[in-house]
């Protein structure tokens, strides 16, 4: 596997998907750029996920998520954009990705999207 960003999230199966249970992955070094300044922001992204018939490899994840560094994004688009890319990788039964947002000219920002299979 590379160790270079790639937007490519690695499906493998669910160990257990006779089991209803809950996976939560906290991720505490998501770095993008602001859109409008260039600046970089930073973000906790949480995704809570009851698995379908595949899991997420995390060193796909952790890639995946690195793929954003040098890009620019609004908090909204790429909180979504995480969600989005995931679903269709994983297809989980339900799964919520949370972006927390560090402070930027005096406002926290915290993202929650949600996808109910």
């Amino acid at each position: 596997m590379s160790t270079k960003p790639s937007r490519e999230l690695e499906a493998i199966p669910n160990p257990n998907p006779e089991r209803d249970y809950e996976v939560t992955m906290v991720c505490p070094e998501f770095t993008c750029l602001c859109p409008r300044t260039g600046q970089p922001d930073f973000a906790t992204f949480t995704i809570h996920y009851r698995p379908g018939p595949s899991i997420v490899e995390l060193k796909s994840l952790k890639l995946y998520l690195w793929s954003f560094r040098d890009e620019g994004h609004f908090h909204e688009a790429v909180t979504n954009q995480v969600l989005d890319d995931l679903v269709a990788a994983i297809e989980p039964r339900e799964m919520t990705v949370e972006a927390k947002f560090n402070i930027r000219g005096g406002i926290t920002t915290t993202v929650t999207a949600k996808h109910e299979g």
